[in-house]
């Protein structure tokens, strides 16, 4: 597999505006065990005063919010869409996140670029993250 290099992104004064503009982040990928990046981020946005939609094919709750099964089966309003899949994967998230019309931030964490479905999406109107830790950039540019 070749790995993309990030050609659809935001610079920091963005993300910054994106992270304390954001109230609900849905984690697609979210994992109960509490080993896994993902479990870790989401405990993270948690904390921090995010309303969190855990979506994973399995489990009712992961640390104690609703889990869903996919983007669409959330009934309330979605700012941001944060990715923990591989690259392959990104593409079905960004349409769901266009079709859903609600969405203004695609994010995708450490390691995870596609930018075809990144552009897609920008060109729908939702702002683009790749390649960046939500916990990290909220951490650098908000603060514990």
């Amino acid at each position: 597999m070749e790995c993309e290099f990030p050609r659809v992104n935001s610079n920091p004064e963005e993300v910054k505006k994106y992270l304390t503009d954001t109230k609900s982040i849905a984690v697609i990928g979210a994992s109960p065990d509490s080993s896994k990046d993902s479990n870790k981020v989401t405990k993270y946005l948690i904390e921090h005063g995010y309303e969190v939609f855990p979506v994973y094919p399995k489990e009712d709750t992961i640390l104690g919010q609703k889990v869903y099964r996919s983007l669409k089966e959330i009934d309330k309003p979605v700012d941001m869409v944060v990715v923990f899949r591989k690259p392959a994967a990104v593409a079905p998230i960004a349409d769901a996140c266009i079709d859903r019309g609600d969405v203004k931030v695609l994010w995708t964490q450490k390691g995870i670029v596609n930018n075809e479905a990144a552009q897609k999406a920008k060109e729908a109107g939702i702002s683009v993250v790749q390649n960046m830790c939500a916990m990290v950039e909220h951490r650098e540019l908000i603060g514990e």
